[in-house]
């Protein structure tokens, strides 16, 4: 009989079951709660539930404003993490410490501020408003408040990744006869795929559970700018615990299910950029030469 090798690392039982319990009592155990208060429904209960034109305005709203969200963010994100790693300018640290701000500031706050900021009699609104332009109380709203909550995630998840990408390399594609747009998108963008990727789902990940931040700026009308996160708490209001479950177990599903596609994204990215690396250093060296 074949014994196993010993793990390297000492107590690694003891450590995986501490893990396993700590994730079953802070996350298993609470999902699966969610799941059994929808299962005293009836199939044709939940269906009703979910089918309803308000229940699935509230979840298009909040899937939709926050993929969006994220998509800019990964863009302007990208862009602000490339200024703060290649270009020295003054007030650069200071710049670089508000880019956390989200991260500490409570989203009541941010969502007020926002509020104050774009509605109708705001330093901004005031202005937009008699264009025909109005960001308060609609969806353009949203996604500026999940601009704002996501953009940390994306530029702190890629900063680091492109402060390891070597110089050379772009100097070597510029000197074999490479345009900016050839070297950004055949040298660069591979080996920052894989960070973005994961910035672009953090970011998905935060705004479609966004709340305190998008109430205020929202509006709640139900069918133009109520969110799923809203949807919920006023089902709770109204004691329906298992319509409110409903709506949760369907926004745990779907974000399951995106998550799962970013992250198979991200492993074929990363298989790419295995490839890419290993095509990269012929040309680094016909760089150098």
């Amino acid at each position: 009989m074949r014994l196993k090798p010993k793990s390297a690392l000492p107590g690694f039982h003891l450590a995986l079951g501490y893990t396993l319990i700590y994730l079953s009592l802070i996350v298993l155990i609470p999902l699966a709660g969610v799941f059994l208060k929808t299962a005293e429904l009836g199939w044709q209960e939940i269906i009703d539930i979910l089918r309803s034109e308000r229940v699935l305005s509230a979840l298009s709203l909040s899937f939709g404003t926050a993929l969006i969200a994220a998509a800019l963010n990964a863009f302007f994100g990208t862009l602000v993490a490339w200024v703060f790693v290649r270009y020295d300018f003054p007030g650069k640290r200071l710049f670089d410490a508000m880019i956390d701000l989200p991260f500490a500031l409570p989203t009541a706050v941010a969502g007020i501020a926002l509020t104050a900021l774009y509605a109708g009699n705001g330093w901004v609104g005031q202005w937009l408003e008699p264009l025909g332009i109005k960001i308060a109380f609609t969806p353009v709203g949203i996604i500026i408040a999940l601009l704002f909550i996501g953009l940390p995630f994306v530029v702190r998840t890629v900063e680091p990744v492109m402060r390891d990408l070597e110089k050379e390399l772009e100097e070597a594609a510029a000197s074999l006869g490479a345009s900016r747009w050839q070297t950004i998108r055949l040298v660069l963008l591979p080996s920052l795929l894989p960070s973005l990727l994961t910035g672009f789902a953090l970011a998905f990940a935060r705004g479609v559970g966004e709340y305190g931040s998008v109430i205020f700026i929202a509006g709640n009308l139900p069918y133009v700018s109520e969110i799923a996160p809203l949807l919920i708490v006023i089902r709770l209001e109204e004691f329906d615990y298992a319509g409110a479950t409903t709506v949760a177990a369907a926004m745990l599903v779907l974000a399951f299910v995106m998550l799962l596609v970013i992250n198979g994204l991200q492993a074929w990215s990363n298989r790419h950029k295995v490839r890419h690396q290993a095509l990269a250093q012929p040309i680094q060296a016909g760089g150098a030469l």
